[in-house]
């Protein structure tokens, strides 16, 4: 079929609508109309002048839209169905074997490789064959593919543009709180960065019950949401030193978790210092290395990454969504909706600050 996709050509961080051709589903696919998509800071990453992904590509990994086609070995999906589109796994690895697809050994080649297993891509552009199955979906389409495993049914009621985000971000900050770090009422937590991700994580916190929940950040309009989402206490490090104010807010002892988004060593360095001696950090990124205080660590501290959130998609999705329709977690808090068309400007607003989860409208 003939349609429309945003395509990165490399060099500035910009795409490009244009006209593509994009192949029927195979026998483990499902065509998905993708009817929202949210525009995650690992699209913005992907492009630079060094990429890390082959280029041309379709990005895109946050969609969710309507099944208009699906392949003969799919099972329990049907057309008309509406879908979330989350990460893909290969099901034979020690990992999604015990269970933690999120830890899938096959998870660079299924999301960033630009193909799929077989070296072959469902899009055509220009008459040949262009990059794409970024995050086994590529959803910065007007249609998308995607391997029935990766896809998760949803309630056709839900609004799209609030589904969206839960394939990636979401579940990412609200997974490391609620499937990772499994708070207990009472409990503190320092959230390092207030974004999608952080902003999550304080919903999830406050869900648990932790108190007190700590947000970190320098955007002052960010510290206000994350304030009125749950957080007891902001700290703009700018102004203030986020490991005496921790340490002062909980007596001297440190808090029981802290949460990392930024990647930053330096960041994450104050993420573990701020621990109780038998404290859980927990990193969403990173970049470079990181130089740690190794007594401190034979203390008890722990630290340790996460990939979307530790869970398994299939499972903690609709949970989330039962926490959304109980109005736990608010999520139009922290979306800003553009149409497809004004794709630049919703990629240039969320590596700017300006917006929290930008989203994507299709036509």
């Amino acid at each position: 079929m003939k349609t429309q996709a945003a395509i990165y050509f490399g060099g500035d961080p910009k795409v490009t609508i244009a006209d593509i051709e994009l192949e029927d589903p195979r026998s483990n696919e499902v065509l998905v109309r993708v009817k929202a998509v949210g525009i995650c800071h690992t699209d913005i990453g992907m492009m630079s002048p060094d990429p890390f992904i082959p280029v041309p590509i379709v990005l895109g990994h946050e969609g969710v839209g309507i099944i208009e086609k699906k392949g003969k070995n799919v099972k329990g999906l049907e057309l008309g169905d509406a879908v979330i589109l989350s990460i893909d796994h290969c099901e034979a690895c020690h990992s999604c074997k015990s269970g933690n697809p999120s830890y899938c050994e096959n998870m660079m080649k299924l999301h960033f490789s630009g193909r799929r297993a077989d070296g072959s891509s469902p899009i055509s552009f220009d008459k040949k064959p262009v990059n794409a199955v970024f995050f086994a979906q590529s959803s910065f389409s007007s249609y998308a593919i995607a391997p029935s495993r990766a896809v998760i049914k949803i309630a056709n009621d839900l609004p799209f543009e609030l589904m969206a985000p839960l394939g990636c971000g979401i579940q990412t900050g609200a997974g490391t709180v609620l499937n990772i770090m499994e708070p207990q009422a009472g409990q503190g937590i320092a959230v390092f960065g207030v974004g999608t991700v952080g902003l999550s994580a304080i919903m999830a916190a406050k869900i648990s019950g932790c108190h007190p929940i700590i947000a970190i950040d320098t955007n002052a309009e960010r510290l206000s949401l994350a304030a009125e989402l749950g957080a007891h206490k902001t700290i703009n490090p700018e102004n203030e030193d986020p490991i005496a104010v921790i340490l002062t807010k909980t007596n001297g002892r440190g808090i029981e978790y802290s949460f990392d988004t930024t990647g930053q060593a330096f960041v994450i360095r104050q993420a573990v210092d701020s621990l109780f001696k038998n404290g859980l950090c927990v990193m969403a990124a990173g970049h470079g290395d990181v130089t740690l205080d190794g007594f401190s660590i034979v203390l008890g501290k722990t630290i340790r990454g996460t990939l979307e959130g530790g869970g398994d998609p299939q499972i903690f999705i609709p949970h989330l969504i039962e926490l959304f329709k109980a109005g736990k977690l608010p999520i139009d808090k922290i979306v800003t909706c553009f149409p497809f068309s004004k794709i630049n400007d919703g990629l240039s607003a969320l590596a700017q600050g300006r917006v929290i989860k930008p989203v994507l409208i299709m036509p």
